[in-house]
């Protein structure tokens, strides 16, 4: 199991993103996903949180190639979108 103190501050880090459509998109993947990471997968999130939002939205919404560092099961996750809930 990945260290509370930095899942805790992936977490602040997805929901302080800087608009609210990414802390959704971002804050949302990590709430939906987070508890079933092991080591490797929280180090592809910290990665991911280093890029900008508009990548990383463009990549889950398929609107950009995602690069080959993100590419696999957690983009594949990310890009269904079913953490993001709509009121």
């Amino acid at each position: 199991m990945p260290d509370p103190t930095r899942l805790s501050r992936a977490r602040f880090r997805a929901w302080h993103r800087g608009t609210r459509e990414a802390d959704y998109m971002i804050g949302g993947f990590f709430d939906r996903y987070h508890s079933d990471w092991d080591e490797a997968e929280l180090v592809w999130f910290e990665a991911l949180l280093e890029e900008d939002d508009v990548d990383v939205m463009a990549w889950a919404l398929g609107t950009q190639p995602v690069p080959e560092q993100f590419a696999g099961p957690q983009m594949a996750a990310m890009q269904k979108l079913d953490y993001v809930e709509i009121s």
